[in-house]
């Protein structure tokens, strides 16, 4: 048997494939001389607990002490984080990235009187105080918006003991954060070609992509059993985190956790709720979509591992990351000249790390800190999957790069709802440039299916996700138990209803949920699907040319926190308390799909 071929170790990737911290701290002793800083400004904010409404003067100077805080604190978990995620297993990173959090933790501790202060200054006060110091203006939507959540804001002392609490909320999902990304062990699958390759999380769907179906089933199998042998840690990993938030909701005086989470960007429930009941009144396009796979890929019964291989019969053409950047250009370049200029930016200027490595963070993000460029984690394979990866994430980029440069620290970080929004209209201009370049009638099937499969895991599979969630989460509140018998069963049960009768739906997918990240950021995975829906709209403007919309966009991209997510979509005149975005959404999956069961 020939030698399995393995990932490099950290220390072997090439620099220029690497991102620049430096760019954050010039080195780790920087980092460290910052975390004493920091410290020293704690001590120091501590005298202006009980002072904040004794002046418009001491106002100002405590709000804006806490921002710069805020900063300092943000530039040190960034850091630390993205070091850990170079190479999970490095004891010294790790390290940095626990004392970060702690310190995080810390941090809200002893910033934890602000609001309740901020809260007991009344309208009056306030307005006296906008007018003898006219500084206070940048400060009057943050107050609004702590206005809007009085009733959920507790008293100092109830504050600071949450505050100190947060620390261990986060323990659930930092046990499977290092479960998912350095322990757990998947063996290795046959290729093609008969060699043995180690299976890892940045592999996995490769693997899935073969068109040899014994290389799909091995690996499906592997994967599945892997995480099976851990199911009821998994389960009461995942158990814990779930109430957790249920805990922090119920002190803060929710009804529920996804109510908690969604008022964190004031969208109202039934915008969450009308996803789902759109998705399910679409679910027989999913059914057609299941009944063109099984057909074109001639098989008598389509399994959960027949997902993701393309269904065109040409092989899979690879891409090199340069390759990729020049497509991402061509594709975004309706968004204009400025658009592309600081694509290349980003291209060339150490924003990205490219390339998986032993122990490095799984999946792909973007991510930074207010005062420098973006950072874009990719474990990029050479697959068309990835080179839409890195339209997705340079979307996020340049989103945070507009909001950065236009919006005031206090209103510079975007809110989840309208996160995807930018990623995926940047997924939805270059699917569009490359159908409009297909050479030939086979080449734009296989765009399409690429097109299909993507809504298919962003649109329905995300929702299943979102119904998923709050099937557990009301079970928890209920009082119900989060076994791993019952957490299986209602994955498996979900799998059933979004596949439909024609799909077997193989029992090793019942342990899917123990894997999906974002399960421990709860209520987030809904908002994908919002946002491809919102995604459709605007890139469906862009491409038709309506006037003033690129413009509109952009102030869209520069708005941060400046605006409720509603109202920031409707700039691009998009109303997603509507039905309609998601609506017209499906209805595009179904112009495809009917087009795909053409050829």
């Amino acid at each position: 048997m020939s030698e399995m071929k393995k990932n490099p170790r950290r220390e072997e990737a090439d620099v220029k494939d690497c991102w620049r911290l430096e760019d954050l701290y010039p080195s780790d002793a920087d980092w460290e001389k910052d975390l004493l800083e920091i410290r020293r400004q704690l001590e120091s904010f501590a005298g202006y607990a009980g002072r904040l409404g004794e002046s418009s003067g001491t106002l100002l100077l405590a709000l804006q002490e806490q921002d710069a805080i805020s900063l300092r604190m943000e530039r040190l978990y960034v850091y630390a984080s993205q070091k850990s995620h170079q190479d999970m297993g490095n004891a010294r990173w790790q390290d940095m990235a626990d004392r970060a959090q702690a310190q995080m933790a810390q941090a809200g501790e002893r910033l934890s009187f602000v609001e309740p202060e901020l809260l007991a200054i009344s309208g009056e006060v306030w307005e006296r105080y906008l007018k003898e110091e006219p500084r206070l203006a940048l400060y009057e939507r943050l107050m609004e918006e702590k206005q809007r959540k009085k009733a959920h804001i507790l008293s100092p002392e109830m504050e600071s003991v949450l505050a100190k609490a947060s620390e261990m909320g986060q323990s659930p999902q930092n046990i499977f954060m290092m479960f998912n990304n350095a322990d757990i062990q998947f063996g290795s699958v046959r290729d093609e070609d008969g060699q043995e390759r180690e299976l890892t999380q940045g592999r996995y769907v490769q693997f899935l992509e073969s068109h040899d179906r014994r290389v799909r089933r091995e690996a499906f199998e592997k994967l599945y059993a892997a995480y099976d042998s851990f199911r009821n840690t998994l389960a009461a990993t995942f158990s814990a985190n779930v109430k957790q938030e249920l805990f922090f909701a119920q002190m803060r005086g929710y009804g529920s956790a996804r109510e908690a989470a969604l008022d964190q960007a004031n969208i109202p429930l039934a915008v969450y709720d009308r996803l789902i009941e759109a998705v399910h009144s679409h679910l027989p396009a999913m059914y057609r979509y299941v009944r063109l796979r099984q057909k074109a890929l001639h098989v008598e019964k389509l399994h959960m591992y027949d997902l993701y291989v393309l269904l065109s019969e040409k092989p899979s053409r690879e891409y090199t990351f340069d390759q990729a950047k020049e497509l991402v250009k061509e594709g975004l370049a309706p968004l204009g000249e400025d658009y592309i200029r600081l694509l290349e930016e980003g291209f060339s200027g150490g924003w990205i790390d490219v390339y998986e490595n032993q122990g490095k963070r799984s999946g792909a993000y973007s991510w930074g800190a207010y005062g420098t460029h973006p950072y874009v984690l990719l474990n990029y394979n050479g697959t068309l999957n990835h080179v839409f990866t890195l339209a997705h994430e340079m979307g996020h980029a340049l989103h945070s790069y507009h909001s950065d440069k236009c919006q005031p620290y206090p209103y510079a970080g975007y809110k989840i709802f309208v996160a995807e929004v930018a990623s995926t209209c940047n997924e939805a201009l270059l699917i569009h440039h490359l159908l409009a370049k297909a050479s030939d009638r086979e080449e734009k099937a296989y765009l399409i299916n690429y097109f299909l499969d993507q809504f298919k895991g962003t649109v329905f599979r995300q929702t299943m996700f979102a119904e998923f969630e709050r099937t557990v989460h009301e079970m928890a509140q209920a009082g119900e138990a989060l076994t791993a018998e019952n957490l299986c069963r209602i994955y498996y049960e979900l799998n059933e209803k979004y596949y439909g009768p024609d799909m077997e739906i193989d029992q090793a997918i019942e342990m899917e949920w123990a894997r999906i990240p974002h399960f421990y950021n709860p209520f987030y995975v809904y908002q994908y699907a919002t946002g491809f829906s919102a995604a459709i709209a605007i890139s469906g403007k862009i491409l038709a040319g309506e006037p003033g919309i690129v413009e509109k966009y952009k102030q869209f991209l520069s708005g941060g926190s400046s605006m409720d997510c509603i109202d920031l979509l409707k700039i691009c005149g998009v109303d997603m308390t509507s039905k309609e975005p998601v609506e017209n959404a499906l209805q595009t999956f179904e112009k495809y799909l009917e087009e795909l069961e053409s050829y």
